[in-house]
């Protein structure tokens, strides 16, 4: 098992790529769109190689996604066919159901669907192409960006704010008011409600 991330030096067509969660906020993708298209030109071969996609070497030689789910599938949006892959972990040897066991174990995936709904893995899309949107996933990354809430390492972290929001907001108000929702997420971040949240910046009253 790979213990450190190693890069596959040659192309892997992103049609061959197998995502390990089963929603991207759309909004998200069309903003890694248009970053890629002004840099395609140009620089496209040198963002490729500073955005390798982080994966899982899994059964049947398969590359499983643990990250950057939203970034192959703009490139697949903008005509991309192949990227660049860092392994994270070799799990080739490991049976299908065991597999995924070790990826929930592990936090390499996240089978909820765009209602906040935990799926079977059988549910999880086969290709990038496949992503459901869920708007609350691209509300979480706009707060985020506007300093709603800290970058942080734990695994799924904007999937976390994202059912918070969920919670507190209506799907059909975010989608005809997006900065309309923003400003309300900005509200709710900064609440007590949000501080077991994984990059809260709240301030502590109690």
């Amino acid at each position: 098992m790979i213990n450190t991330r190693e890069p596959i030096l040659h192309p892997v067509p992103i049609d061959d790529l197998r995502p390990t969660q089963v929603t991207v906020g759309m909004r998200e993708v069309e903003a890694k769109r248009k970053e890629w298209r002004a840099k395609a030109d140009d620089k496209g071969a040198e963002f490729l190689g500073k955005h390798m996609i982080p994966v899982i070497l899994g059964p049947k030689d398969r590359h499983y996604v643990i990250d950057h789910h939203h970034l192959a599938r703009a490139l697949h949006e903008e005509g991309v066919r192949d990227v660049l892959i860092t392994a994270v972990a070799d799990l080739r040897r490991v049976e299908r159901d065991s597999f995924w066991f070790v990826l929930d174990n592990r936090g390499w995936t996240h089978p909820f669907d765009d209602q906040g709904r935990r799926c079977g893995y059988d549910d999880i899309p086969k290709t990038v192409k496949e992503l459901v949107d869920d708007p609350f996933r691209s509300l979480a990354g706009e707060l985020r960006r506007l300093g709603g809430y800290a970058k942080d390492t734990t695994p799924f972290s904007e999937f976390l704010w994202a059912d918070f929001l969920r919670r507190r907001l209506k799907r059909k108000a975010v989608e005809a008011d997006f900065g309309g929702a923003v400003e309300q997420a900005l509200h709710l971040a900064k609440s007590e409600e949000a501080d077991y949240l994984p990059g809260w910046c709240g301030a502590v009253t109690r």
